[in-house]
């Protein structure tokens, strides 16, 4: 039975997008020449949606189409479009507290749930260099400042009630998405479900251990009940090292549909979380000309800076700028006793985010490798035996951070623990 869709959508496909730009203000000029001078290509890698580079005599653009299904596994999963409405909702909201952080967007069309936006170029996705064990120094900095501004100006910390309230009421139109990763991320990794798959043989007796292990369930539902019942902050839902786009200098944040209101450490732990997934994964992409102890260090390195950067940020954000309901300033102000405890308590309070994200990516890194989405960092490794052995490590750390992540008493210490891991799991399965 075909898909219902609103009047008016249709999939642009190549032969269609030159049409659709031709009458979008603007854009022709930026591009150059007419319809028949531009070149289109789709290159959506993703799991939802086609994407158009389109280029012309004098410049480029992207156009991201939302599909009326999952293209992950095609018609069989209806999903709704209004997901582009959010991501450049989403944009529109972080854009003044982030900057170049994130593609400039030049026009949505409501009818064909299509975003035209800023070509980024010569920008790769940052997993696939990471998995070429390309560095880049600014990364850290960047991702942590981008965190920072966009949840802490979208808190309380930062918003009046009432603005947080009008937003958040907005977003939770997107609950189709959030839906999604409700299931795919805190339920289905943990029971028998046909979307799941796993490196098999090798990790079937791992994955029946998973569903088996009740703490670790138990753990998956807290998360979960998190995710549901805690709107910190307006949330890009699926921050990960596929969803940012980089160069040596510069680095953009990419693909905000999963946006919503929802716990900080989310976000904060999906980037950790993927990052540690690359760390392990570079056993199975070392070769005798390419070794990869060093690039895994700097992996390390690069993770406790995403977070030390971010916590600092985000310190500084609400020393600096605490305008909104929460916390009120004249509680504190010119009283030293109150002031210092103020400053404890903001100490407390990014400890507690810490946990959060520690937890939150142990759960990120379990649905990439018994899930239905996952990560070529470890799916580009061509030995099962090795890639196995690989995911056997991740698991190991993500139980850990999901069961006992207060005991991480820093960001260091999951360093630590990640190179133990790497030097005493030596055989497939938990």
């Amino acid at each position: 039975m075909a898909i219902e869709v609103p009047p008016g959508y249709e999939p642009l496909g190549e032969e269609k997008v030159a049409a659709f730009l031709a009458a979008v203000p603007a854009v022709p000029e930026r591009l150059g020449g007419g319809p028949a001078d531009w070149s289109v290509r789709e290159v959506g890698d993703g799991n939802l949606n086609y994407v158009y580079l389109v280029d012309g005599p004098h410049g480029s653009v992207c156009v991201k189409q939302a599909l009326p299904y999952l293209r992950l596994v095609g018609e069989g999963w209806p999903l709704g479009l209004q997901r582009a409405h959010f991501e450049q909702l989403a944009t529109h909201v972080v854009a003044p507290h982030v900057g170049r952080a994130v593609p400039q967007i030049l026009h949505y069309d409501p009818t064909l749930f299509a975003i035209v936006m800023e070509k980024l170029s010569p920008h790769i996705i940052l997993r696939r260099g990471m998995v070429a064990g390309i560095r880049y120094p600014r990364l850290a900095a960047q991702i942590a400042d981008y965190m920072a501004n966009s949840l802490f100006h979208t808190s309380d910390l930062a918003l009046p009630a009432r603005r947080k309230k009008e937003l958040m009421a907005e977003f939770c139109g997107n609950w189709e998405l959030c839906g999604l990763t409700e299931e795919v991320i805190f339920t289905q990794p943990y029971m028998v479900h046909p979307h799941n798959r796993w490196t098999s043989p090798q990790l079937d007796a791992t994955a029946a251990r998973v569903r088996g292990d009740t703490e670790w369930k138990l753990a998956a539902a807290r998360l979960k009940l998190k995710f549901l019942a805690s709107p910190e902050a307006l949330l890009h839902g699926d921050l990960h090292t596929g969803s940012v786009m980089v160069t040596a200098d510069d680095t953009r944040v990419i693909d905000p549909e999963f946006a919503f209101f929802g716990p900080m450490g989310f976000d904060v732990g999906a980037m950790l979380g993927n990052l540690w997934i690359n760390f392990f994964a570079q056993d199975g992409h070392a070769t005798a000309e390419s070794p990869r102890a060093e690039y895994q260090d700097w992996v390390l390195e690069t993770a406790e800076a995403v977070w030390t950067g971010f916590r600092e940020r985000f310190l500084a954000l609400w020393r600096g700028g605490a305008t909104g309901d929460a916390y009120p300033a004249a509680l504190f102000d010119g009283d030293p006793d109150a002031i210092r405890a103020l400053e404890a308590e903001r100490q407390a309070y990014m400890d507690r985010l810490f946990i959060d994200s520690l937890a939150f990516a142990g759960a990120k890194i379990t649905r990439r490798i018994l899930g239905i989405a996952h990560n070529i960092d470890l799916e580009w490794i061509a030995d099962p035996d090795l890639r196995a052995l690989c995911e056997t490590r991740c698991l190991t750390l993500a139980r850990r951070l999901m069961l006992e992540p207060g005991r991480f008493r820093g960001i260091a210490d999951v360093s630590a623990a990640c190179r133990s891991i790497r030097s005493e799991v030596r055989t497939v399965g938990l």
